[in-house]
């Protein structure tokens, strides 16, 4: 027997499990194992999992894409920021009390309070980041680094992002701000638009209200849309390019609208104005220098120097059904965490 977090165990854990795919409710918190590191791993005393969308089409069953869906019963969650408290074999042991985070990639299970990943994947945390911050950054943050490698944003550019307070979103609120550029932000409901203006955005308009775009003409006058980054697709997304001017670009990283759809694009809208249009996301990104590993030193190095600051929105883990419900409802603002 051994204490953690003051209280007596005997090797096992409370953790998340997956029985059945479905609903968010087919979440449950249990006691299970604790899992041992491998030769060349570290085992992580979980101070933060990450929640993504994708964790939410997992559990359903219904996802179609380049993740395998796991077999059950299963741990979800990819991302995690802790403190390491085991090693493998041919792990150096002064890794040990260190604080990291870790995408946890194609394996999960990080909806738990320990985790094993191999010592070559995990970050040391910036000092000043907490472990919320860290877990944004870990994997959001990423793909956030990859999308402003393809937006390549200016100061004169006019930018519109979509889902502003979101966990990418807010991140590219702040970065537009720091180029220099003009920022609209959209956002569902007022709390979110509100939350927008206080990172900053010149302007944020609630996009669940009737003729919005019109509200974002107004606000701009004679100003012309140069730049969108649309991650919602859909009726939305689509909206969005129409807001572009002659010359326009809009780099496109998802569509959290799963009825919607991408964002409609054809060559004709290409020709009719002359805009551009790129994807932030996929094939293009991991090929870049560093791949996925330089993207999340990138993340971290910027919130450990303030340039970006995450939103983050934290659950107890035990609650993590209500997070998931949260999150498909979009009631969430930044990136969602649990806290063991």
């Amino acid at each position: 027997m051994w204490r953690r977090g003051g209280q007596i165990y005997n090797g096992r854990m409370y953790a998340i499990r997956l029985h059945a795919f479905g609903p968010a409710e087919n979440l449950t918190y249990e006691e299970v194992e604790d899992p041992e590191p491998g030769p060349g791993q570290v085992r992580v005393a979980v101070r933060a999992a990450g929640v993504h969308l994708v964790d939410t089409t997992l559990r359903s069953g219904n996802y179609e894409g380049p993740i395998p869906l796991p077999d059950l019963p299963t741990i979800p969650g990819r991302e995690v920021a802790g403190v390491v408290d085991a090693v493998g074999s041919g792990v150096d042991p002064g890794l040990i009390g260190k604080r990291v985070v870790t995408h946890l990639g194609m394996v999960p299970g990080g909806y738990a309070e320990l985790a094993v990943r191999d010592a070559s994947a995990i970050h040391e945390i910036p000092d000043g980041v907490g472990y919320g911050e860290a877990v944004a950054m870990i994997g959001t943050g990423r793909t956030t680094m990859g999308i402003l490698d393809v937006a390549e944003i200016r100061a004169d550019d006019v930018m519109v992002v979509t889902a502003a307070a979101g966990g990418i979103g807010n991140l590219l609120v702040q970065a537009g701000l720091r180029a220099g550029a003009t920022v609209v932000g959209l956002a569902g409901g007022e709390a979110k638009v509100s939350r927008v203006l206080e990172l900053g955005a010149h302007h944020a308009v609630d996009y669940t209200a009737p003729g919005w775009p019109d509200e974002v003409r107004a606000l701009l006058g004679d100003r012309e849309v140069t730049l969108a980054l649309d991650g919602v697709g859909g009726a939305i997304g689509r909206a969005t390019l129409e807001l572009l001017g002659v010359g326009g670009r809009i780099v496109l990283f998802g569509w959290s609208d799963a009825k919607g759809g991408p964002t409609a694009i054809t060559t004709q809208d290409l020709y009719d104005r002359g805009i551009t249009a790129a994807v932030g996301v996929g094939p293009r990104v991991l090929k870049r220098p560093g791949g996925l590993r330089g993207l999340e030193e990138r993340a971290l190095a910027a919130a450990g120097s303030g340039a970006l600051v995450p939103l983050v929105q934290s659950f107890p883990l035990k609650d993590a059904a209500a997070a998931h419900a949260a999150l498909e409802t979009r009631k969430t603002t930044g990136k969602v965490v649990l806290v063991p």
